[in-house]
């Protein structure tokens, strides 16, 4: 189940945009914050006061999570509304913890909730990119400072990897045999490596095992593998010849899942990892 999550929020990552909300609070900052999944937990134990956060979800220490280390010794809670609402926080973050209607339930029983956007771009200034995502989060969290600081140093990282120019093609490829064309982030952080994507249909689809058997990418961008919750299974077409040909290769970039899992500044740990593969 955790696996089908994880994939999903993947596709959501890279295919999604939308406005993250925030309940109306007051003028304090929160000082009683429960996140309620691994998404909401990066934007929390990277924006707020670590004596701000009274729980994160159970997830928070797993290998898909980036901010794993920072969320060690912290108290967890399942995403189940009795669970939360004795802990009396004064703020819920989510994204997509304890279901479609938490958020809805949270509010009704009073307490605000700040629900973590989908990111759709890499840059920009409106919704559905990644710094606006993440000033949002960090006004809802009472830090705003902290939010801008770090907009400011993910816009520096993509500057410099930006300079960096190729001619290499890349081809994205998860356990689950999928990989993206155009119009996904995943697509995008590719192009800022400097790399082409080898996808040329848009969308996310079945690996293009066909082509790949009398054409190969310079580069192949494997994500997921390395967690032992994201085995390759028996009906997935990475198990076929073609594909495991290509992990075979010389020239592949294994990606933490923790990258690419949601939509934060930490996929710019992924395009680095992209463009020095590029460079060579």
């Amino acid at each position: 189940m955790m696996r089908l999550t994880i994939l999903l929020m993947s596709f959501v990552l890279a295919a999604c945009g939308g406005r993250s909300t925030i309940a109306p609070t007051n003028s304090e900052k929160p000082m009683r914050i429960v996140s309620l999944d691994y998404c909401a937990d990066n934007y929390v134990l990277k924006l707020a006061d670590r004596e701000q956060i009274l729980a994160v979800s159970p997830g928070a220490v797993k290998d898909f999570t980036y901010m794993r280390e920072a969320a060690i010794g912290l108290p967890t809670v399942r995403p189940v509304a009795e669970d939360v609402l004795i802990l009396k926080p004064d703020l819920v973050v989510r994204s997509y913890g304890g279901g479609p209607k938490a958020g809805e339930f949270f509010e009704r029983a009073g307490v605000p909730v700040l629900q973590v956007g989908w990111a759709a771009n890499l840059d920009g200034e409106t919704v559905g990119s990644i710094p606006f995502l993440i000033q949002e989060m960090a006004d809802g969290l009472g830090q705003p400072a902290r939010g801008q600081a770090l907009v400011e140093e993910f816009r520096n990282g993509l500057d410099a990897i930006r300079a960096r120019e190729t001619e290499k093609s890349a081809l994205y490829m998860t356990p689950g045999g999928v990989t993206t064309g155009h119009g996904s982030l995943m697509h995008q952080a590719l192009l800022a490596a400097g790399l082409k994507n080898f996808q040329e249909t848009s969308g996310w689809r079945s690996l293009p095992l066909e082509r790949l058997a009398y054409e190969q990418p310079d580069v192949v961008a494997a994500s997921f593998f390395s967690s032992a919750r994201d085995q390759v299974n028996t009906w997935s077409t990475a198990r076929h010849p073609v594909a495991q040909a290509q992990l075979a290769g010389p020239d592949v970039v294994h990606m933490e899942g923790a990258w690419t899992a949601c939509g934060g500044w930490f996929i710019l740990d992924a395009i680095e990892a992209l463009a020095e593969e590029g460079g060579k």
